[in-house]
């Protein structure tokens, strides 16, 4: 008696090419649901004249720039700010960090206090301004020359209220001098030196104002 691979009238490889087949469909949803890098929520769709809502992608890293991992603790930490500032992204933050890190080492140095003032918070504009003030009155004159920010790192982050804070590490070659009036050292040295830095920038989420401030100093 010849034997039959069927149940019923359904052929049993029928059977097992659509559960085959309804497998790779759920583990396909699966792989494509997954929201990667710090992406913002979608848009809700308003109805009309939308464009497609394309997923994001993390940014390849840079050697010393990379940003934490979205399911670390500190990657969701920064997650908070994401979902509350429309403006915020990580990659970009790092990035202006360390213009404004250059910005505000050799406006220092200069005494350009035009320059420092709507980049710091104004405590510590009002400690550097002292420092300016002061140096200024025993005709010193100061020279910071960055020849190399090696990295620049996201160390912590925290969201309190509509107040945001982030850590940046910066390790750099520096040369900082102070001469006085004539010419001599008073502190400091010419010799390229590798220092390390916390700054810690801070940013009200509703401010329309993108620019995050200085807020506080630490050598590492």
């Amino acid at each position: 008696m010849a034997v039959t691979n069927s149940l019923g009238s359904f052929p049993v490889a029928l059977i097992i090419f659509a559960g085959i087949a309804i497998f790779l469909v759920l583990r396909l949803r699966s792989i494509l649901g997954r929201r990667v890098g710090f992406e913002k929520p979608p848009l809700p769709q308003s109805g009309f004249g939308t464009a497609p809502i394309l997923e994001g992608r993390a940014l390849p890293a840079q050697p010393g720039r990379a940003v934490p991992d979205p399911r670390s603790a500190l990657g969701s930490r920064l997650m908070q700010i994401v979902n509350r500032d429309a403006q915020f992204d990580p990659p970009k933050f790092l990035t202006q960090a360390e213009a404004n890190f250059r910005l505000i080492v050799t406006s220092f140095a200069a005494g350009d206090r035009r320059s420092l003032k709507p980049l710091l918070t104004p405590s510590v504009y009002d400690a550097f301004e002292a420092a300016i003030a002061a140096r200024e009155t025993a005709g010193e004159k100061h020279r910071s020359d960055i020849k190399a920010i090696i990295s620049a790192t996201i160390e912590e982050s925290e969201l309190v209220g509509d107040q945001a804070a982030i850590v940046v590490k910066f390790i750099s070659d520096q040369i900082n001098l102070t001469l006085d009036n004539a010419g001599n050292p008073v502190t400091g040295t010419d010799a390229v030196t590798e220092l390390v830095d916390l700054w810690t920038f801070e940013r009200n989420v509703k401010d329309r104002d993108p620019t995050w401030r200085l807020a506080a100093t630490r050598t590492g």
